[in-house]
């Protein structure tokens, strides 16, 4: 019996936070060298397992384009609605659907089952979109991957960038501008053929592939402390309704921010780079203060005080918790820099750029 195993890596943001949520503003995303692993092979019932959220055997079944789980859990959310865009893709392209059991795990958080910010939902959608396009198609169609599991995440959350799944998806270092979410639900409250939306053009989607300077090297730690992105969100939107202008002027030096980082790829210019991140942290500082929240948390500001002694730091996400960067221009630093993290208990995380993004790594 055929088994097929995907694998799709965690993310990082790197630049453009927040911002990255308007028309047109771009953000710097990274995939990492942590995966979710889907395994899909042909069964005698539908039967879904998730060991790391402790949900095993679940079963369901499909009426009338609908998932119906036997027992249903709100942590089956994102996959379900995965689960249902593909099915209507499917039987748009008359393909039979079979009983399959799909098995889930991740090494994206802690073991513990801390959560270190690596985008795990996301990459989550990604894996189950395609090792069930894998198993149907005999192909991995990225694109298509892509807008699928876009879909399926608004359809759970109902706002985000989707910066993560890009990263997913496709790998490597990413400068990423957002589609419009407005339009997005307008097409699918409209339109009845999802294969036409999967085939047009989304407006203002952007993925372009980067190749950061070459002496870079790029350095994560982990604070231990996980934050809920959803209230911070909030607050930024709150700002941008009563101080409009302080709003903007946060997106004109985003923009400038992110350019430059874009440009030092360009250039291969290592010192455009670090100035870039260091632009980009000042513009999220003021942002912070503005609308009153905690971008920088009492960790976050320790790991950027050392970063800065090495090269430069910053938050990565939505700040307030989870994991800062670091960019380092000499290796011999690198190590420095991770002690002297530790000695203020935060955790180095010793990540890579995953360059291949989502991708097959058996069918047995």
């Amino acid at each position: 019996m055929e088994k097929i195993v995907v694998k799709a890596p965690g993310k990082l943001f790197i630049a453009g936070e927040y911002a990255v949520l308007e028309k047109g503003q771009q953000a710097i995303v990274i995939a990492v060298d942590r995966f979710i692993t889907c395994e899909i092979q042909a069964n005698n019932e539908n039967i879904l397992s998730l060991p790391d959220l402790r949900l095993e055997n679940k079963t369901w079944e499909i009426e009338n384009g609908k998932v119906y789980f036997q027992n249903d859990d709100q942590k089956l959310a994102f996959v379900k609605n995965a689960l249902e865009v593909f099915y209507q893709y499917l039987s748009e392209n008359n393909q039979t659907v079979h009983p399959i059991s799909i098995l889930v795990s991740s090494e994206l958080d802690d073991r513990s089952g801390k959560k270190y910010g690596l985008g795990s939902s996301a990459a989550v959608v990604v894996a189950v979109v395609s090792a069930l396009f894998q198993f149907y198609f005999k192909k991995l169609d990225k694109p298509i991957i892509f807008k699928l599991s876009a879909i399926a995440h608004y359809k759970t959350q109902g706002n985000g960038s989707c910066a993560d799944i890009a990263a997913s998806t496709f790998g490597g270092w990413i400068a990423y501008s957002s589609f419009r979410p407005e339009w997005l639900l307008t097409k699918l409250a409209k339109e009845r053929s999802l294969t036409d939306l999967l085939r047009s053009s989304w407006p203002y989607l952007s993925v372009k592939n980067l190749t950061p300077p070459t002496s870079l090297h790029l350095s994560v730690g982990w604070t231990k402390s996980a934050v809920s992105t959803a209230p911070m969100v909030k607050k930024i939107q709150q700002l941008k309704q009563t101080n409009k202008q302080a709003y903007e002027q946060f997106l004109g030096k985003s923009t400038k921010a992110v350019d430059a980082f874009i440009q030092s790829c360009e250039l291969n210019n290592i010192q455009l780079a670090m100035a870039s991140l260091t632009e980009n942290r000042e513009a999220l500082q003021e942002l912070a203060q503005l609308a009153n929240t905690e971008i920088e948390s009492v960790p976050l500001k320790q790991l950027i005080a050392i970063s800065n002694k090495y090269g430069t730091g910053k938050t990565s996400g939505a700040g307030g918790g989870d994991c800062g960067i670091a960019l380092v221009k000499n290796a011999h630093d690198v190590n420095l820099l991770y002690k002297e993290w530790q000695e203020v208990n935060i955790e180095p995380l010793m990540l890579s750029i995953n360059s291949t993004g989502v991708h097959v790594i058996d069918t047995k």
